[in-house]
């Protein structure tokens, strides 16, 4: 945990922010919608599985979900560049708590627009093996969500943060409503 308060505090330029997010754009937007499109398929032909592709559902559900996932993701890294001089990467983190914009509505917003966008993919192509590669990048990323980055949150940003946690849902944008039993 003592890495992610030295990768806090480094000075870091623009110009390692500009090349975490070029790597960055190499890896999810391109490498990863590579795979689930041209390599996944092909190991569903080799198990003999079956395309679940029903035609326009899949197109229409696919585009939206991408759509969706693709507006999220990009909102949530120009928030972070931005607004709290950071990243989505660990090694250059953002230098303040975001709780403006997309991480309003939940606390990982990357997550959901990743998640989204990446299922939409495998519906789109039908595909039941990049709908399981999806299905388990989501647990792992949740699972590091919850193991470790959120114990460096609340190490780095304290008590704004524990807050913030206790108001905001973890990865659903979903408002609880609150009824006051003095009204």
């Amino acid at each position: 945990m003592n890495k992610f308060l030295k990768w806090q505090n480094q000075d870091d330029s623009s110009k390692h922010r500009v090349l975490a997010l070029v790597i960055g754009a190499l890896i999810f937007p391109i490498t990863i919608p590579v795979l689930l499109v041209v390599v996944l398929p092909h190991v569903d032909n080799y198990f003999g599985i079956s395309p679940f592709f029903s035609g326009l559902s899949n197109i229409i559900i696919g585009i939206i979900a991408i759509i969706i996932g693709g507006i999220v993701a990009i909102w949530t890294i120009v928030i972070q560049v931005t607004l709290a001089s950071g990243t989505p990467f660990p090694m250059l983190p953002t230098k303040k708590l975001l709780i403006v914009g997309p991480f309003k509505f939940c606390r990982n917003p990357m997550t959901l627009g990743t998640i989204f966008a990446y299922g939409g993919i495998a519906i789109l192509i039908g595909s039941f093996t990049a709908l399981l590669a999806v299905a388990i990048f989501a647990a792992l990323l949740i699972g590091y969500l919850k193991m470790i980055e959120e114990k460096e949150l609340e190490m780095r940003f304290g008590s704004e943060y524990i807050e913030y946690k206790k108001k905001t849902s973890f990865i659903i944008p979903i408002t609880i409503v609150r009824i006051d039993s003095k009204n």
